[in-house]
């Protein structure tokens, strides 16, 4: 479940922290106190849009973290997703985003993750229905992904499905790719040909451009190094008086003498190395010179070999690499190309038998949803009836498809009648705001009890309704708190008496700044919230026992 929330310099809050608790924990405040900004940063915590927009003070930088205590199911179902390193999980996990000067950091337990990992994980953990969501209802492809999500074989089976036409499609696309007028084929095939030829008579070798473009550098240098090596080997050799070997071949006669007065001293020794080394440096430099011969002939020829390689990169790649590698897929075209009539006929057969798979699992498929669809269809309507319906009647619409799809062949709508007499309309028909939100509520409470997710928050999913339709909704969120955690944000007071945990969320002035805080309420406090919530600015004593009274009557007192 949740635990903490932690947010620093985002919007009207400089830094904040709340933790909260098992069941259902109902936030309230009046309007304006800063209830979207808290759903909203654990809704970046999930990986939602983070931007500098967001920051209270644009020097500092803005932080949001959630810290969930996981099960050994959660631990499990995190770690069959296999995008994070075991070694980094525990019970404790702690998602962080961080927004700097010029990017965002994202890390799970201290390890830095890509967002797409970030939100795959947190999926697992946290289902966020954000306000106004219930006009997705609004849309039958919403229908679909709910009904979908009601049961594992079925969603097994749409995977079957996707599988199936994405395998069709990429057959299609083949054919289409090959199915060209034979004249057409025929000027495609002599231009592979030409491609492949013109490539393969390079005869190219990797790293052999860097080679030649080094010696065509010497070659256009060769006259300059030339005269460099000549003037040094002047003077550094014993072929000319005042060149550094006779000069040392002179010393070395003097000491010498000093042998024979001092025959201990190391300096005839010495000199002799240097001498050593200077006629090994003369040789070097001698070889070196001879090779800096290039003939006319022989840099035309490295000239023109460069001019090759260069023509072939600027067709095919930036490198020998990149053309070598374009040289397998003309061949690999080619001899597409070549064998495209006999490859178009097989190509017909498997997209014949393709599509008679796929029909096949997407009739399979819509057998699978409608017998699906009873069970939701029931549960739905309890939790319609739990809210204050008198009269539900709720199903699901079939109809077929044009064409069968990668969700298959069925176009699914949710239709309901709340008014006795009334047919059953599509949902996207329903003007009522209270009744949509409803809707959505029955649907999630309904989903909750298939779905791993242990943490469900809800803005202001009451739209709409009032008086005893609040009332018995609260019951029904308290119900689904008895096995998931529930975070709630609401404005009326039947709900929010329901609460296992009550937050305020106020705000407040202070020299001259003004700041979005939330605080636990105490048992007194939460009475008071309540009159607040149901009287307004005028509390009095009997709007405080009402709000004791409704707070007794969630409990069953």
């Amino acid at each position: 479940m949740l635990t903490v929330l932690r947010i620093e310099n985002i919007a009207l809050i400089d830094a904040l922290e709340v933790e909260f608790s098992k069941g259902l924990n109902i936030l309230t405040g009046e309007t304006g106190a800063g209830k979207s900004v808290i759903i909203g940063s654990i809704g970046i915590a999930l990986g939602g849009k983070f931007d500098r927009a967001l920051l209270r003070n644009e020097e500092k930088d803005g932080l949001v973290e959630v810290s969930f205590t996981l099960t050994d199911g959660d631990l499990e179902r995190i770690k069959e997703q296999g995008c994070l390193p075991e070694d980094i999980l525990d019970h404790e996990l702690v998602i962080t985003r961080k927004i700097l000067k010029n990017r965002v950091v994202n890390r799970i337990n201290g390890e830095t993750v890509p967002i797409g990992i970030l939100k795959d994980t947190a999926e697992l953990l946290i289902n966020l229905h954000a306000q106004h969501e219930q006009t997705t209802l609004l849309k039958p492809a919403k229908h679909l992904e709910l009904l979908d999500a009601w049961d594992g074989e079925v969603r097994e089976q749409r995977d079957k499905v996707q599988e199936l036409f994405k395998k069709k499609e990429e057959l299609k696309q083949e054919q289409e790719h090959l199915d060209q007028d034979p004249a057409e084929r025929a000027k495609k095939v002599d231009f592979l040909k030409f491609q492949l030829s013109e490539i393969k008579a390079a005869k190219l070798k990797n790293g052999e451009d860097a080679e030649l473009e080094e010696e065509y550098r010497r070659m256009c240098h060769a006259e300059e190094m030339r005269d460099v090596c000549r003037e040094v080997y002047q003077l550094t050799s014993d072929e000319e008086a005042g060149g550094a070997a006779s000069r040392i071949g002179q010393g070395m006669r003097r000491l010498n003498e000093l042998n024979r007065l001092d025959p201990e001293s190391p300096l005839p020794g010495q000199l002799s190395e240097v001498e050593g080394l200077l006629s090994d440096f003369n040789q070097s430099l001698s070889a070196y010179l001879s090779e800096m011969s290039f003939s006319p002939d022989e840099m035309k020829q490295t000239e023109d070999r460069l001019n090759l390689i260069n023509g072939l990169k600027a067709k095919y790649g930036r490198t020998i690499g990149d053309i070598l590698e374009s040289c397998d897929k003309i061949e690999k075209e080619l001899e597409e190309q070549e064998k495209a009539e006999e490859r178009l006929a097989a190509l017909g057969e498997e997209i014949n038998k393709a599509e008679k798979a796929l029909k096949k699992a997407a009739e399979k498929l819509t057998g699978l949803r409608k017998a699906a669809a009873k069970p939701l269809e029931e549960e739905v309507r309890k939790n319609l009836t739990e809210m204050n319906f008198s009269h539900v009647e709720f199903y699901t619409s079939f109809a077929e498809l044009p064409e069968i799809t990668a969700g298959g062949k069925d176009d699914v709508c949710f239709m309901l009648s709340t008014n006795l007499g009334e047919e059953a309309r599509p949902l996207h028909k329903i003007a009522s705001g209270g009744e949509l939100s409803r809707v959505m509520l029955a649907l999630k409470a309904a989903l909750s009890g298939v779905a791993d997710t242990p943490t469900l928050v809800f803005d202001e999913i009451d739209v709409g309704i009032s008086g005893i339709t609040a009332q018995k909704t609260g019951m029904l969120l308290k119900k689904l708190a008895e096995t998931r955690q529930l975070i709630v944000i609401t404005h009326l007071p039947q709900i929010a008496a329901a609460a296992d945990t009550a937050f305020k969320i106020e705000k407040t002035e202070d020299r001259g700044k003004t700041y979005t805080g939330i605080r636990q309420l105490s048992e007194e406090g939460r009475v008071i919230e309540i009159a607040r919530l149901l009287g307004g600015k005028s509390i009095s004593e009997s709007i405080i026992a009402g709000a004791r009274e409704l707070i007794n009557g969630s409990r069953g007192e």
